[in-house]
């Protein structure tokens, strides 16, 4: 494998950084659940890069048995379909939160809300 053969796992890091910077950095809470999205989306691809066996086949056994004996492992794809639900919850469950606190404090900016919470 080359250097650049492994172009999947350089848009992955990519992915990674980028939402991260997002989560950790970005004030804004919408912008902060979009950073989430994108970092969710980069460990889903890591794991579906990590599915692909060459030369393999889904796991259907037949009979009589015949065929290849290399099958790709259906664990990544199931573990993906589990957090794609995980990911749209947690998802709803910010823009809910971000939507209450703006009908609260006026603002879904950290900077804005942290300010009025220290007023009196």
């Amino acid at each position: 494998m080359t250097f650049l053969g492994l172009y999947n796992y350089w848009v992955y890091i990519l992915l990674l950084v980028v939402g991260l910077y997002a989560v950790l950095v970005k004030g804004n809470y919408i912008k902060r659940m979009i950073g989430l999205g994108i970092f969710q989306s980069a460990v889903f691809l890591l794991f579906i890069s990590m599915d692909k066996v060459e030369g393999g086949t889904g796991p259907i056994f037949r009979v009589p048995p015949q065929g290849p004996d290399l099958y790709a492992n259906p664990l990544p794809q199931v573990l993906i379909l589990t957090a794609i639900v995980v990911g749209i919850a947690v998802t709803a469950l910010g823009l809910a939160l971000a939507v209450r606190i703006k009908e609260e404090y006026g603002s879904i900016e950290e900077e804005d809300i942290e300010r009025l919470d220290r007023e009196p």
